[in-house]
C-alpha cells in the first residue's frame, strides 16, 4: 500500500559521503516505521537502518553505526541516510522499506511489507 521511491546513490570516493533519500506515498496515515537495506548480487538482503514512526528509535547494523545516520521529515513524508566515511564494501544496492507490521524500524526483514525499487551506490578505493 506505501509506495517508495529511492533516489541519491552515485559513485564516490572511499571516505566519501552521500545522502539517500526515500519518498513515501499512500499510506502515509499509518504509523510505520521505516528502513534502509542493502543488496549486493548473489547475497541476500541484509540490514542497515530503521526508524521508529516516531522517529525518536533508531536502530542500526553494526557494520554501520558511527558512520549512517537514519532520520526523517514527517512533514514531507521522506526518510534519509546520510552516509558518511564510506568503505567499498558498502557497495550494494540500497532498498528503502516499509515497517507496516510493528512500525519501530525493525532489524528483521519479514516486519517489511513494502519496498522501494532500490538505488546503486558504488564505493571506489
Amino acid at each position: 500500500q506505501v509506495q517508495l521511491v529511492e533516489s541519491g546513490g552515485g559513485l564516490v570516493q572511499a571516505g566519501g559521503s552521500l545522502r539517500l533519500s526515500c519518498s513515501a506515498s499512500g499510506g502515509t496515515t499509518s504509523r510505520y516505521g521505516l528502513g534502509w537495506f542493502r543488496q549486493l548480487p548473489g547475497k541476500e538482503r541484509e540490514f542497515v537502518a530503521g526508524i521508529s514512526w516516531t522517529g525518536r528509535s533508531t536502530n542500526y547494523a553494526d557494520s554501520v553505526k558511527g558512520r549512517f545516520t537514519i532520520s526523517r521529515d514527517k512533514a514531507l513524508n521522506t526518510v534519509y541516510l546520510q552516509m558518511n566515511g564510506l568503505k567499498p564494501e558498502d557497495t550494494a544496492v540500497y532498498y528503502c522499506a516499509a515497517d507496516g507490521r510493528i512500525g519501530v524500524g525493525s532489524a528483521t526483514i519479514e516486519n517489511y511489507d513494502s519496498w522501494g525499487q532500490g538505488t546503486q551506490v558504488t564505493v571506489s578505493s
